[in-house]
């Protein structure tokens, strides 16, 4: 009996209290209790839930704008891909074009031709093509009719051009007229000209007239335009006169000049 005691105790305490929530129930004793809970605690909860509504926002901006950008990204790197394929293709496009019309002032089929892009220019100009292409030191370098110089020097991938003005340069050539023709030894000087020397008196050498080489070097054939005379020169009691000549293009406005091979 004094095991169960203590247990019927207990039991009678725990009906009491259920009749008293259920006494208190029906007659909503808790509700002012409860309204109470709820105003203290509804100002929290709706500042919870704002703050989580502001959250979710942010972080869904923050998504958002890096999706943006790595969109933008993409866009750019396709962009670039694109403009990279379509500088390749014009460059492709003029190479050819460069060609078709080299191909109109010399023949194909008498010489060959190698297309190179000039890639600086100091005392020589350099080129983009070397001994892997097949160059050699000596060959002639054109454009369309226009001598421009030749190989004096050769890397693998690149090759050095001795231009018409570099002061080592020393062609054959001729000038003509309607009055006749007058040769001569076209020799570099420093600047940007030439200067067409051994000119006889007698020969007709005019302002205006436009410099052929003569082909008598062998790498070089005849025809091909050397500039220009500007000024012609002559000295009493010297044998010879002399003009002034200068290119008729110039070699920095190029994109494209040819080696001959052969």
């Amino acid at each position: 009996m004094e095991k169960v005691f203590p247990n019927l105790q207990l039991f009678l305490i725990l009906i009491l209290i259920s009749v008293l929530i259920f006494a208190g129930d029906s007659f909503r004793l808790f509700n002012y209790p409860q309204q109470g809970v709820y105003f203290l605690t509804n100002p929290i909860s709706f500042g919870l839930y704002n703050l989580k509504q502001k959250i979710g926002k942010q972080l869904h901006f923050i998504v958002a704008a890096r999706f943006a950008a790595q969109e933008n990204k993409a866009m750019q790197n396709q962009l670039a891909g694109l403009l990279s394929e379509i500088a390749q293709l014009k460059r492709k496009l003029a190479e050819t074009e460069s060609l078709l019309l080299q191909q109109q002032h010399l023949d194909p089929r008498t010489y060959n031709l190698k297309a190179a892009r000039p890639i600086g220019l100091d005392r020589y100009l350099r080129i983009d093509k070397g001994e892997q292409d097949g160059l050699k030191v000596g060959q002639a370098v054109i454009f369309k009719d226009n001598y421009i110089g030749k190989i004096i020097s050769i890397s693998s991938s690149s090759s050095n051009i001795q231009i018409l003005t570099d002061p080592d340069s020393k062609i054959s050539a001729f000038s003509i007229n309607k009055n006749g023709k007058a040769m001569g030894l076209l020799a570099g000087q420093f600047g940007t000209e030439t200067l067409l020397d051994k000119i006889l008196h007698e020969e007709a050498v005019e302002e205006g007239d436009l410099v052929y080489s003569e082909g008598t070097e062998g790498f070089l054939p005849r025809g091909l335009i050397l500039g220009k005379v500007v000024k012609v020169l002559v000295r009493e009691n010297e044998v010879f006169k002399q003009a002034q000549v200068v290119p008729v293009l110039d070699i920095r406005d190029l994109d494209l000049v040819f080696v001959m091979t052969e």
